[in-house]
Parts: C-alpha cells; sequence; structure tokens
C-alpha cells in the first residue's frame, strides 16, 4: 500500500507532496482508497462532504468503530501526515481477518477530504462540513489562490456542488472514533533524560488527550503601488513594511506569552521585482496549550498591524478540544505502556469529538519531530507498533473482548 502511494502526487524537485482538494492527484488518491476498501470487500460510501467510508457491517443497523485519516498534504508536505492513519486501518482490517477476529459491531475505514486546507484556507473542511461547523455555503464559495471557487471544483470533479452541506445520517453511523497519525514534534523520541531515545517500544505509541486552540487570520495590508527605481524612500508607502513588523510581532508576542505563531503565506500586489507593493495579505496560525495567550498574541500582533492601517479577519478559530474521557481511559487500558500526549496540530478527531463524536487518537514517533516538511518520517519498526496498537484497540472496542497486552503485540 506504502509502494502504491508513494508516487501519487510527488513533486521531483522537492521530494514533498502536493495532494489538494478535488485535483487530478485528489482523484487519484480516491481511486487508490475506494480500490483497497473493494479488495477488503468493504462497502465505500460518501457523506456530503465527499469524506470517503469504507464499511465492513451495516452501520445503518448498529452504529460502529471507526479508524482512518486523510489523503491529502499541505503544499509540499511528507508522506506520512495523513496517510500513515489510513494505511494503518486498512492493514488493521488485514490483521483483524489474519486472527480470526469479526467485529460484533460494523467497522469504518475513512478518508476524510481536504484535512490540510491546503487549496481553500479551511482546516478539516471535509468534518467540518458534515459537522455543521463550517456552513456549506461558505464553503461553496471559498476560493484558492486562482480564484477557483469550492463549487466550481466540485463541478470540475464532476459533482453537484448543491448536495455539499452537514451530513447528520453519516455522523449517526460513528459510534466511536480512533485516528491514528505520525507525531507532530519529538516528544516520543526524547527520553526521560532529556536525550533522544527510538529505541523503547513503550514510546512507539502515545495516545492523544487534547488539542491545542488554535485559529487561523487574514491580515490585508495596504500601500501604494509605485516604481522601485524612481520613488524617493520617503515617498513610499510600502505595504510589505507592514508585513514584516507583523512578522517579527508574531514571533516576539509568541514567545512572550508562552505559544506558537506563524506567519507561513502571503500574497503580494502587484508582484513585480520592481514594483512597490500596493497589497499585501498575509496569513497568521497561532496556537497554545492556553486559549488566553494565543488570543492575547493574535490581538497584540492586530494592534502592530494596524498601525499600518491593516485589517485582521478570523478565518477559523478551534478552542481547546478534550477527547472523550471514557475513550481515552479505555485506549489506556488496552495500551497501559503507552504515554499520554497533547498536540497542537488539528485533526479530524478533533473536530467530530467537539460535535460530541466520542473520539480520541493514537500517535506514531516521529524520530526528528519534523512534520509538514518532505523531511517528515517515522520508522519502520514504530509503524509496525502502530498498526499492532491499533488493532489492539479495534479488536477491544469492536468485540467487546479483551485486547491482547501490548506487550505481547510487540
Amino acid at each position: 500500500m506504502w509502494a502504491d502511494l508513494e508516487p501519487i502526487g510527488r513533486d521531483p524537485g522537492t521530494g514533498g507532496y502536493r495532494r489538494f482538494a478535488w485535483t487530478r492527484t485528489d482523484h487519484d488518491l480516491r481511486e487508490w482508497f475506494a480500490g483497497e476498501c473493494a479488495a477488503r470487500g468493504l462497502d465505500v460510501v460518501e457523506d456530503r462532504a465527499g469524506n470517503q467510508w469504507g464499511w465492513w457491517g451495516d452501520p445503518d443497523t448498529t452504529p460502529g468503530v471507526v479508524v482512518g485519516s486523510h489523503l491529502d498534504s499541505v503544499p509540499d508536505g511528507g508522506a506520512f501526515d495523513g496517510p500513515l492513519g489510513v494505511v494503518s486501518a486498512l492493514a488493521t482490517v488485514d490483521a483483524l481477518r489474519a486472527r480470526g477476529i469479526e467485529p460484533d459491531v460494523p467497522l469504518g475505514v475513512v478518508n476524510f477530504v481536504d484535512e490540510e486546507g491546503a487549496r481553500f484556507g479551511i482546516a478539516c473542511a471535509g468534518s467540518r462540513i458534515i459537522t455543521g461547523a463550517l456552513d456549506a455555503d461558505r464553503a461553496r464559495g471559498l476560493t484558492d489562490a486562482d480564484g477557483v471557487s469550492m463549487a466550481e471544483a466540485w463541478r470540475s470533479a464532476g459533482r453537484d456542488p448543491a448536495t455539499l452541506g452537514r451530513d447528520d445520517e453519516a455522523l449517526r453511523r460513528v459510534a466511536a472514533f480512533v485516528e491514528l497519525h505520525v507525531e507532530q514534534g519529538k516528544a516520543l523520541a526524547v527520553a526521560t533524560d532529556g536525550g533522544d531515545d527510538l529505541t523503547d517500544p513503550a514510546r512507539a505509541v502515545a495516545i492523544g488527550t487534547d488539542i491545542w486552540p488554535h485559529g487561523r487570520w487574514r491580515i490585508d495590508l495596504p500601500g501604494e503601488a509605485n516604481h522601485a527605481g524612481t520613488t524617493r524612500m520617503a515617498d513610499r508607502r510600502d505595504a510589505m513594511l507592514g508585513l514584516a513588523t507583523v512578522v517579527q510581532a508574531a514571533r516576539s508576542y509568541a514567545v512572550a506569552l508562552g505559544c506558537v505563531a506563524t506567519v507561513g503565506k502571503v500574497h503580494v500586489v502587484p508582484g513585480g521585482v520592481n514594483a512597490i507593493p500596493s497589497h499585501v495579505r498575509a496569513w497568521l496560525d497561532a496556537r497554545g496549550e492556553r486559549e488566553e495567550a494565543v488570543r492575547a498574541a493574535v490581538d497584540a500582533v492586530s494592534e502592530e498591524a494596524a498601525r499600518f492601517g491593516a485589517t485582521t479577519a478570523e478565518e477559523s478559530w478551534t478552542p481547546t478540544t478534550t477527547f472523550d474521557t471514557g475513550l481515552v481511559e479505555r485506549l489506556h487500558g488496552i495500551l497501559p505502556d503507552a504515554p499520554l500526549l497533547g498536540t497542537g496540530a488539528g485533526h479530524d478527531a478533533g473536530v467530530l469529538a467537539t460535535h460530541g463524536v466520542p473520539s480520541a487518537m493514537l500517535f506514531v514517533r516521529n524520530p526528528t519531530g519534523v512534520s509538514h516538511s518532505p523531511s517528515e518520517s517515522a520508522g519502520v519498526a514504530d509503524c509496525h507498533h502502530g498498526v499492532m496498537a491499533l488493532t489492539a484497540v479495534v479488536t477491544a472496542l469492536s468485540t467487546g473482548k479483551a485486547a491482547e497486552p501490548a506487550g505481547e503485540h510487540r
């Protein structure tokens, strides 16, 4: 499975992935997922956002246990963020059948669409749409860098955008959701003495407890276009100067308040080397363990930007998401050696948890902590530990039987 996925959407120059929603690459990924499900006899259905669900059993009779993640990527993203969870979910189905285990409740494998929000700017769009967290009209009106709306992208993909929207029927089929994901950070790779330890099997997999509050803000900085070679420095209204202040402010306030903030995407008008920028649009990403610290940092950056006539608009905000306490405790009982870990990265599991669907996560050790980059990685042995841990979890949740102790799996 991993070999089949490897070339899809990979940039030959950077080695990173460009797997964006409702593109030809996305179509190929969806075809791959449908084919893998069909090969296992899973019934594939789509919800009103285009998320794909492969079911073993009938979830319309009894809600089931669902595992999986997403297949899309950030620009020049890594191979593991998302696909590791999907491949591990399919491998879990194989492991159950190899052991002769038949779930007592339906078992689903999901591929959430547009989790990264790389094309239309809203992360976890697929799960946000079906839960109603993202209004359907707003979703249809979102545009990409080329001005193509999500509605137009749907039409180009042969779909009717009028059908896009909240889907309570799809959500009623989910009794519990467990998302396996590569760790985005290196907490599991750091030993108790502070050094790196990639050999301890007890730290190969962690159980997610919560997702930090996080959001995205759009900052528009005005200026005046003029000739770069003939305009005196004193006469310039350069929108890029405001951007420089915003970038510096984001870092300094985040450090001072104990959170993280990033300006990672910028659009400059007119965008010529020899033209003074008349307008700069920048996007700020801010996250942290404490909501008040994140809000304070964004407010401070907005005030700095306002000195240059800028406006700041919130595009998305997700408060602290705590995974289902009972489900987390049950996972810890199944995997007693696994550390408990919070994360600053958003996930579809968090969106479902906010909506009231019992959800939790498993994280697989990342040796360097690098993510959203071609350097993202996970060791083969750790990935196998992830599949074994997910298999133990699914066995317990879907059969009511005690799973094998984690040590025996290892």
